[in-house]
């Protein structure tokens, strides 16, 4: 007899459906072996699955994330996408998820009806140092310097940041993938502009199977730290972050970072999401 695995999909980084970085999540993946999460990731051909477990430890549940190639100890919108599927019917005003990059909490806020409509995530502290392809990195997008030094960002994935000087540039990249993809040490590239609390983003992970994501949250918090390490934001600024455009699916984070100088004390990352089908797999 074959068995059942549900799933729901889910919009995230938007309120509204069809919209947003799509996320698929199953929501009991008990007794699947992680060579089947893997498939199931390639076959949905997202640029994340998530798989809820039961808890190990001090969590409400466990999650495992898949792109379609390979599995991350964490990211951003599976885990904001997760906490709005899991937290729905429990109406708990915070959850708490156990990923490979240790517990992350968010905070649920609900609308006049009751119904989830924000999440505020609590991310992991990133570490970071120059990334050492910096020119390889720039020749493969087609430009000649960067406007901040080029840092790679390390919070269970790795992602270095290139500071353009416009948002109009942003949208205008045609980056070499297939150069990108070869590029070493980074699972994710993102060219970003802007100011103030405005700011517009790329995503390009090509090596791990994602051309190109519309809404990166595990990029978003380290974006900020950047950005206040290197005064371009103030530390305690909410800042928002708009992505996906390019890709017809547009998104909007926001995240904040609370430290000062290299000292780093919290990073926050939030935003809405939208349950839009449920389906199963008979396998």
């Amino acid at each position: 007899m074959a068995n059942a695995y549900r799933y729901l999909l889910v919009d995230v980084f938007t309120d509204r459906p069809l919209t947003g970085n799509q996320l698929a999540v199953f929501t009991d993946a008990r007794g699947l072996p992680p060579e089947l999460m893997q498939d199931l990731a390639r076959e949905m051909n997202l640029s994340e699955t998530v798989f809820v477990l039961p808890s190990e430890g001090e969590g409400d549940a466990r999650i495992r994330i898949f792109t379609p190639s390979r599995e991350l100890p964490f990211a951003g919108h599976p885990t904001l996408g997760a906490a709005f599927v899991l937290a729905a019917p429990l109406q708990l005003p915070e959850i708490r998820l156990e990923t490979g990059g240790g517990i992350v909490a968010v905070r649920l806020e609900r609308d006049a009806q009751g119904s989830l409509s924000f999440g505020r995530m609590e991310q992991p502290v990133p570490t970071w140092e120059p990334y050492e392809a910096a020119d390889e990195l720039l020749a493969a997008a087609g430009l000649e310097r960067a406007e901040l030094p080029v840092e790679v960002y390390d919070n269970g994935v790795r992602h270095v940041f290139v500071c353009l000087p416009s948002q109009e540039a942003v949208a205008a990249l045609a980056p070499d993938l297939a150069r990108v993809a070869r590029l070493p040490n980074q699972l994710g590239v993102s060219f970003f502009a802007g100011e103030g609390t405005s700011w517009k983003t790329r995503m390009f992970a090509p090596g791990s199977g994602v051309p190109e994501d519309p809404g990166t949250g595990s990029a978003a918090g380290p974006l900020a730290v950047h950005l206040a390490r290197h005064g371009r934001i103030a530390f305690g600024d909410e800042i928002e972050i708009s992505q996906g455009v390019e890709l017809k699916r547009p998104c909007t984070l926001y995240a904040r970072v609370e430290g000062e100088g290299d000292r780093i004390d919290s990073v926050e990352v939030s935003g809405s999401a939208v349950t839009v089908a449920r389906g199963e797999f008979r396998l």
